[in-house]
């Protein structure tokens, strides 16, 4: 693609990573038959190609309007699109860059504005969104029955953190909504790896992985979580005191796989931001390689679950965003569980961060396609990698929908 962009970007690092990424663009359209939103609307403006156009014209100077917004805004960024495309077209990059473009050139009205502050400022602080979720839950029977669905059940762990004690000690990020939503999920990675000989650690300055408010279009907001993450983590990364920095939701994993990338241009961070991101795992990945260990474990137990069928989700940010795919479901098929087929794998579920409150409609369409997909062979529950994924689905369905790391751990501690 030939581009001539405009003086207001052209010499600038964004401007030049976004020149890049259109000049690899060929218009094949290999990504319109993966595209989530282009399946639902068949709009071209609303597939990876189109959008793709309408970037290139923003760069080069031409009016950037709300249907550019629009468009850009209904982009569920799940990459699908990359995982398809031919040229490697770095599309999740070229569309943040341009989202921070639109964002500054067009205004939003008052109530998506106070809705995405909102979002930004509640999300990410783990003391306000605590305190929130619980006044909610407190009010749940009062609320009107599309509202009090939405809300979470009260959650607690069942089950204690093992004690530090082995040589080999590996970091944890614990985010901001999972341990208030799901306490269990990192709690499951901590036994499975004491099991393995590996002691986990929760940094308590390391909070929200900076996706939330990055993705909102505050993007040196999201930065500025980065930089205290790392700044929490540091200390042990400069000691070698850790092996590894786990992640438990591939939405997380993803964005701080690629912190390196995102402060580049950041003289004082963008070493320690490199050195952190080479080090970021999925649980995952981490299990895989102890794989022969765990193996051995797990032959010590009976199968009894053995005659219990999972459906496992594969998330967007696990299977495109880190290309991983298969590892979790190898590790429940280990376990004894009976996976089911699920067709159409890759299209996303809807939940994408905080799309599924911002684009309600589309959001919901995409659920009920995913779910008609993942109950299509008859699972007892339902699996999946990252905590947004997990609620989205819970919301849709009766069935159980569980993070896949908490069956791994049910198995293996099964008397």
């Amino acid at each position: 693609m030939q581009t001539n962009l405009a003086s207001f970007i052209k010499d600038t690092p964004e401007g030049q990573v976004a020149d890049e990424i259109l000049r690899s663009c060929v218009h094949c359209g290999f990504c319109l038959a993966t595209c989530p939103t282009y399946q639902l609307l068949g709009d071209e403006l609303d597939s990876p190609r189109g959008r793709i156009y309408l970037m290139k014209q923003l760069l080069e100077g031409q009016a950037v309007t709300q249907k550019t917004q629009l468009h850009l805004d209904r982009c569920l960024t799940c990459r699908a699109c990359e995982s398809t495309c031919p040229s490697g077209v770095r599309y999740g990059e070229l569309v943040d860059i341009s989202r921070g473009i639109v964002e500054k050139q067009v205004k939003r009205n008052t109530q998506s504005n106070v809705l995405r502050y909102l979002l930004r400022k509640l999300l990410p602080n783990l003391g306000k969104f605590k305190a929130l979720l619980k006044l909610t839950q407190v009010v749940r029977p009062l609320l009107p029955k599309r509202l009090s669905k939405a809300v979470p059940p009260k959650a607690s762990s069942t089950k204690s953190w093992p004690a530090l004690r082995h040589k080999r000690k590996m970091l944890i990020l614990d985010g901001c909504v999972q341990p208030v939503l799901a306490p269990n999920i990192n709690v499951a990675s901590a036994r499975i790896l004491d099991s393995l000989g590996i002691s986990l650690i929760k940094v308590t300055k390391a909070g929200c992985c900076g996706a939330v408010s990055y993705h909102l279009n505050a993007q040196q907001e999201g930065l500025d979580y980065m930089r205290r993450n790392i700044d929490a983590w540091w200390p042990f990364i400069q000691q070698k005191e850790v092996e590894a920095i786990i992640m438990t939701a591939s939405g997380c994993g993803v964005t701080v796989k690629e912190y390196g990338h995102l402060l580049r241009n950041d003289p004082n961070y963008a070493e320690k931001a490199a050195s952190i991101s080479s080090q970021v795992k999925d649980i995952s990945e981490i299990l895989d390689g102890e794989f022969n260990n765990l193996r051995q474990l797990l032959d010590k137990k009976p199968l009894v679950y053995n005659k219990l069928k999972l459906s496992f989700h594969s998330p967007c940010t696990l299977q495109h965003g880190q290309q991983i795919r298969g590892v979790a479901e190898k590790l429940l098929i280990a376990a004894g569980f009976d996976l089911t087929l699920v067709p159409d794998t890759h299209l996303c579920c809807g939940s994408a961060g905080t799309y599924s409150i911002l684009q309600p409609r589309l959001s919901q369409q995409l659920l009920q396609n995913k779910l008609l997909a993942l109950k299509s062979d008859g699972p007892d529950q339902i699996v999946t990698a990252n905590i947004g994924c997990l609620l989205h689905l819970q919301g849709g369905t009766t069935l159980t929908v569980k993070h896949w790391i908490e069956m791994l751990e049910e198995s293996l501690f099964s008397k």
